[in-house]
């Protein structure tokens, strides 16, 4: 009896310092950013305010998007709120000459950026792997420019990439095609997940090429589908929906993820609140 006692007793001993490891192990996020695309609807009618707000929040890093950068600059340069990544405008990747592009680069460079992104295919541009890998092509060339000006390149990804064809997907064809030293990724773990693919296993495939992350949730039910006509409430806050944060978080670190924005398409109400929701998840939570 006294055998068995004892071996009770240092059980629940172990147990409890692996409990004691574990949380002394535990990690939070140090720095959260906001890709400023969620405030869209109010950003240009009230750019100090809103900027102000979301440096109230907590934020401390922003994406921005390159086509109002001039009109939001001097709010923002206002704020202690880094200028980390931005968007191109598409169009100056797929269609712009070299000089075009080497005026964009240009310009995100001597605004302070560290990250450049393509961040969107327009359907009619996306065709089939042929024209996938056309564009991998594309985005290597952009990639040296951005490179020359020590600014990184990288790919956001949506749900159409993960379609199936012809035994592979455009993803992989982008996997294949770029020049993992000229154009890394920004995983978008909502739009992975809609294209029913789990965001930890495309952080374990994209590691050592993935620099940024895109945080946001997915509502119960949301068909899985390959294209980004999902309805308006597929949109959660972080936290408030069905992805699990603390496998994804330990994958990004892992994948060597260096920022992390938070990012809502979609807000029922006021996006500013809808960050503050999503804030208030992530900065208590330990992965």
């Amino acid at each position: 009896m006294v055998g068995m006692i004892s071996r009770r007793g240092f059980l629940q001993a172990s147990s409890a310092a692996a409990l004691l490891t574990n949380a002394a192990s535990a990690k939070q996020l140090k720095t959260v950013g906001v890709q400023l695309y969620t405030v869209r609807s109010v950003l240009p009618k009230k750019p100090a305010e809103t900027l102000k707000a979301i440096e109230a929040i907590g934020y401390r890093e922003v994406e921005a998007t390159y086509d109002n950068l001039d009109k939001i600059w001097p709010s923002l340069q206002a704020t202690s709120l880094k200028p980390v990544s931005i968007h191109l405008n598409e169009n100056t990747i797929m269609k712009g000459t070299d000089d075009d592009i080497a005026r964009a680069v240009d310009k995100v460079k001597q605004h302070g950026f560290s990250y450049a992104v393509f961040p969107w295919v327009n359907p009619p541009d996306r065709g089939g792997l042929d024209k996938m890998k056309a564009l991998a092509e594309k985005l290597n060339k952009a990639g040296e420019k951005c490179r020359a000006a020590g600014l990184t390149f990288c790919y956001h990804n949506h749900a159409f990439e993960f379609e199936p064809m012809d035994g592979t997907t455009r993803f992989q064809v982008l996997l294949d095609t770029l020049d993992k030293n000229l154009v890394g990724f920004e995983i978008d773990c909502f739009w992975v997940s809609v294209a029913g693919h789990d965001p930890v296993e495309i952080l374990k495939k994209v590691s050592g090429r993935v620099q940024l992350l895109h945080l946001k949730d997915k509502a119960q039910g949301t068909p899985v589908m390959y294209k980004e006509t999902v309805a308006g409430s597929a949109f959660k806050e972080v936290g408030h929906g069905i992805l699990d944060w603390p496998p994804i978080l330990r994958a990004a670190e892992s994948a060597g993820v260096q920022h992390y924005f938070v990012e809502q398409d979609s807000t029922p109400g006021d996006p500013v609140e809808s960050l503050r929701q999503s804030f208030d998840y992530i900065s208590k939570l330990n992965f």
